[in-house]
């Protein structure tokens, strides 16, 4: 058994190598290839033997282990995630800029905790379509910054409190004096290949400051994207470690929760149901049988969740106030945006008892409404019972987020006991 440190050491290489989501579900694909999982084309006949199995829709990734005992019918344990995070997008005819100075057009994703991206070195990472109709992953190394305001030229900060225009504060400086230089140019230089070559793109800023442990005890773990690569890397090695069981296991990493999940790769959209429609079929499963499993069958959606912030206890719950390293959260709602009730909570301290781990509840603050996970969408397009957990986090969306280097860790063992049927 790894320790907490060396946990997240893999999360940390895990992170740096999914600078998007597009590199996300590779980087997932290539750890799960490496531990014999096969790749299966979404266009091809479908592949039913047993043992481990991945699909990738563009910036998701779903695997599937099928026992050796596999059956027409038996019941699913689906590990839920997502792929994607805050920040920004490269727009269309992206090269901007004045007074001397090369700046970049980028639309924002999501909700991004806007100051936290101020003043850092930023990449750009994503998918390129070519000409030749291929796709690529590049990324490059740190071109360009957003540029705060001195307060010598706005003393009325500290105390007033930043506040940015999405449109015209939010616009990355990447050259200066270099009128002639384009973005493509530069981004197809990284990907081997010509501007002229590029027919499409989905490019992402990133963080390149590397993630890092710290503390005098190292408790804290520092960095870009942990809502939500921190789950899906969970469930990554969860798959891995895991063996066979009596269930088929499950992991779907979707794209786009930040944004809602409406799309082909997120989850309102038909992937989940595609792929369990097709190992259905490729098992002779009855469409009674396919209902009969999906009966049985149970999701974990995980995703972060907020820990109690010192500075500021009045924005959280009286009494459910959870903290780093004191266990992955079981997250509530009354209003279902976390799909958890009582049968979930009830398998969650099964699960927890199994992996001899401790949980913290989450519960908003009735006056401070909370997000969402792929939790209820997942209980909606399919019907399959859902609890919702996670890791607790301080800076929630900022470019650089804070979690404690021990509750990854048990969210995985957490997620190996779900996978094994020990619950």
């Amino acid at each position: 058994m790894p320790s907490a440190l060396d946990h997240v050491a893999d999360l940390a290489a895990f992170v740096e190598a999914s600078p998007s989501s597009y590199h996300a579900a590779a980087e997932g694909a290539r750890r799960l290839a490496a531990a014999g999982f096969a790749v299966q084309d979404e266009s091809a006949e479908w592949n039913s033997d047993p043992g481990g199995h991945y699909v990738v829709r563009d910036g998701a990734l779903v695997a599937w282990r099928i026992p050796d005992t596999g059956r027409s019918f038996m019941p699913i344990r689906i590990l839920g995630s997502h792929t994607d995070s805050t920040g920004f997008t490269l727009k269309p005819r992206a090269d901007t800029g004045a007074y001397g100075w090369q700046q970049l057009g980028v639309e924002i994703y999501g909700a991004p905790l806007l100051n936290s991206w101020l003043d850092r070195e930023l990449g750009l990472a994503g998918r390129l379509v070519l000409r030749d109709r291929s796709t690529v992953l590049v990324r490059t190394e740190a071109i360009m910054r957003i540029p705060q305001l001195a307060i010598h030229l706005d003393r009325t900060v500290n105390d007033g409190g930043l506040k940015l225009d999405k449109q015209t504060h939010t616009t990355p400086v990447w050259s200066v004096g270099h009128p002639g230089i384009h973005i493509l140019d530069y981004v197809a230089e990284a990907a081997g290949c010509t501007a002229d070559d590029i027919d499409g793109y989905d490019l992402r800023a990133y963080d390149i400051a590397a993630p890092a442990s710290f503390g005098p005890h190292r408790e804290f773990f520092a960095s870009g994207r942990l809502d939500n690569l921190s789950s899906m890397h969970a469930g990554i090695v969860a798959m891995i470690n895991t063996s066979d069981g009596d269930a088929i296991q499950m992991v779907a990493a979707f794209d786009h929760e930040e944004l809602g999940s409406a799309s082909r790769s997120g989850a309102s959209g038909p992937l989940l149901a595609d792929v369990l429609t097709r190992i259905s079929a490729g098992l002779g499963a009855t469409l009674d049988e396919q209902h009969r499993s999906l009966a049985q069958s149970f999701c974990l959606s995980a995703d972060t969740g907020h820990a109690i912030h010192p500075n500021y206890p009045g924005r959280h719950d009286p009494v459910n106030q959870p903290l780093l390293n004191s266990g992955p959260l079981l997250k509530i709602n009354a209003n279902q945006r976390y799909a958890t009730d009582s049968r979930g909570a009830a398998l969650w301290r099964r699960i927890c008892r199994a992996a001899d781990i401790a949980t913290q509840e989450f519960v908003s603050n009735n006056a401070v409404p909370c997000g969402s996970t792929i939790g209820p969408l997942t209980a909606t397009r399919l019907g399959i019972a859902t609890v919702d957990v996670g890791i607790p986090l301080l800076s929630m969306h900022s470019a650089r987020e804070l979690a404690g280097t021990e509750d990854p860790l048990t969210l995985t063992r957490a997620m190996e006991a779900f996978l094994t049927g020990e619950n």
